[in-house]
C-alpha cells in the first residue's frame, strides 16, 4: 500500500519507530532509514527527541488524542537542506477498531523557505506556518481563494504561491489591478475588444481573461470594484463566459480565481457597497495573511533576505539595529520593511548598518516606548527621561560600548560619564 503512494510516506508505530517506507521518502532524506529502529524525528529533524519538544506541533500526538487524521507544517532536514513540508498523519486501525500505527504522508512546500531563497516566501514563525498550511490546502483544488490582510502583507506573493502549487502552474498567472478601473477600461482590459469597437481601436486586442485561459486570475484589491461593475464581474465568475467589447461572439475562459483585499469585505456588504452574492462567490476559501507585527520572529530572516538580493548585499545590520527593527510596529508591513532596509543601507557609511542609520520613525519607537511607560500626567524632567531611556538600553543592549556610543551619536567618554551619573551599567561593561 505504501509503495502505491507517489509522495514520500512512512508507516510508524505509536513510539515513532518506522516500520515501512516508500522510495520517495528514502530519496527525500540524507539519513538512512533502518526499519524497526529508525524513528521519524531522527530522519526528518536529525533529533533524538520528538518534534513537539522543539516547539512544533506533533501530528502523531494529535492522532493519538483524537483518533482522527491530523496535519501540520514542519521544517525538515532534507537532502536539499532545511525545507518546509505539509504532513498528513492518518491512524491505521484493525478490524476491531484498534490503532495499529500511523501513515505519514509528506507534501513538499517549494514556495516557502526558512532561509533566504529567491522567489520564495521567507519565515518560520507560527502564524507564517499556519498561512502555509492554508495555501497548501487551497492549492489542491480549484476552489476560489480570498486573501485577506493589511496593505503590504504580501498578497500577490501568496497568490503566486497558490498558483505555483496548483495543477495549473504551467499556465499563465494574470494580475488584474482593480483599483482605479473605470467601467470602459474594466471591460476592455478584462474582455478585450474588436477592431473598430471605439475610437482608437485600430486593431483587435485580447483581454486579460482570454490570456489567462487554463491558468489563474488574481483580482488584486477586489473591494475597490465599483458597485455597477460588480454585476458584470459576478456573471463572468459564475459562467466564465464573456464578450469582447464590440464583439458578438461569446467566448469562454477556464481560469482559477484568486482575489485579495485589505478591506473588510463583509463590512462593505453590510454597508451595501459590495454585493453579497459576489462576496460568497469569491470567498470560497479565505486565507488570512498575518501582519509583520504578528511575525516579529521572522524579521531578522527577512532582513537578511532583502539585503542579499539588493545592491547592498555586502552590508549587514548590527545586533542593536535588528533589535530595534524587531520592536517596530511596521504599519506598512513587509513592503515597509523592504523600504526601510534600502534606506538604511543607503544612509550607512560603513558595511555595518547601525540603529542610527534607520529612519527616524523606527528610532523614535524606543523613545516613545519609554514615554508611554510613564502613566503620570505630570511633566517629567529631562534628567529623569534620560535616565529612563539609558536604563532601558542597559537592560536590552547586546553590543559593545563603542558601538552604542556611535548609535547614540556621542563619544565613548560621554557615554561612560552619563552611565556613572545615573548609576547604570551595561552588561558588556
Amino acid at each position: 500500500m505504501i509503495n502505491a503512494i507517489d509522495k514520500p510516506a512512512i508507516f510508524i508505530s505509536p513510539d515513532y519507530v518506522i516500520h515501512a517506507v516508500n522510495q520517495a521518502y528514502i530519496e527525500t532524506y540524507d539519513t538512512q532509514v533502518i526499519l524497526g529502529q529508525s524513528r521519524c524525528h531522527q530522519i526528518s529533524h536529525h533529533s533524538d527527541e520528538p518534534c513537539d519538544k522543539h516547539g512544533e506541533e506533533c501530528p502523531l500526538q494529535q492522532c493519538q488524542s483524537t483518533q482522527r487524521a491530523a496535519n501540520a507544517v514542519h521544517i525538515h532536514s532534507t537532502a536539499q537542506g532545511k525545507s518546509y513540508c505539509d504532513i498528513l498523519m492518518k491512524p491505521i486501525k484493525d478490524s476491531s477498531g484498534e490503532i495499529l500505527g500511523f501513515l505519514e504522508i509528506l507534501d513538499a512546500i517549494d514556495y516557502a523557505s526558512t532561509e533566504s531563497k529567491k522567489g520564495t516566501m521567507v519565515g518560520q514563525s507560527a502564524p507564517f506556518k499556519q498561512m502555509l498550511n492554508r495555501i497548501n490546502r487551497a492549492s489542491q483544488s480549484s476552489i476560489a481563494v480570498l486573501l485577506q490582510g493589511e496593505t503590504g502583507a504580501g498578497k500577490e506573493l501568496v497568490a503566486k504561491a497558490v498558483h505555483q502549487a496548483s495543477s495549473r502552474n504551467d499556465k499563465p498567472f494574470v494580475v488584474i489591478e482593480c483599483t482605479g478601473l473605470s467601467e470602459n477600461l474594466f471591460e476592455s482590459e478584462l474582455f478585450g475588444y474588436e477592431k473598430g469597437a471605439f475610437t482608437g481601436a485600430t486593431t483587435s486586442k485580447k483581454g486579460l481573461i482570454e490570456i489567462a485561459h487554463g491558468g489563474t486570475v488574481f483580482f488584486d484589491e477586489i473591494g475597490d470594484v465599483p458597485l455597477n461593475m460588480q454585476v458584470k464581474l459576478l456573471r463572468l465568475l459564475e459562467t466564465q463566459c464573456y464578450r469582447a467589447v464590440g464583439g458578438l461572439k461569446q467566448k469562454r475562459s477556464d481560469f482559477r480565481l484568486v482575489s485579495a483585499s485589505h478591506k473588510n469585505l463583509l463590512d462593505l456588504v453590510e454597508k451595501g457597497e459590495f454585493r453579497r452574492d459576489l462576496y460568497y462567490r469569491i470567498a470560497g476559501f479565505p486565507i488570512y495573511l498575518p501582519s509583520l507585527r504578528e511575525r516579529h520572529d521572522d524579521i531578522p530572516g527577512l532582513v537578511k533576505h532583502f539585503i542579499k538580493y539588493s545592491e547592498y548585499k555586502h552590508k549587514k545590520f548590527s545586533v542593536n539595529a535588528l533589535t530595534l527593527l524587531s520592536r517596530y510596529a511596521f504599519p506598512g508591513n513587509i513592503r515597509e520593511l523592504k523600504n526601510i532596509i534600502e534606506q538604511a543601507a543607503l544612509i550607512a557609511n560603513e558595511d555595518t548598518i547601525h540603529s542610527n542609520d534607520l529612519p527616524e520613525s523606527v528610532q523614535l519607537t524606543v523613545t516613545s516606548d519609554v514615554v508611554n511607560t510613564n502613566t503620570d500626567t505630570e511633566i517629567v524632567t529631562l534628567d529623569d527621561m534620560e535616565c529612563a531611556y539609558l536604563s532601558q538600553i542597559c537592560s536590552q543592549y547586546q553590543g559593545s560600548p563603542a558601538e552604542l556610543a556611535i548609535t547614540l551619536n556621542i563619544s565613548v567618554r560621554t557615554l561612560y560619564r552619563k552611565l556613572q551619573r545615573y548609576g547604570l551599567k551595561l552588561t558588556t561593561l
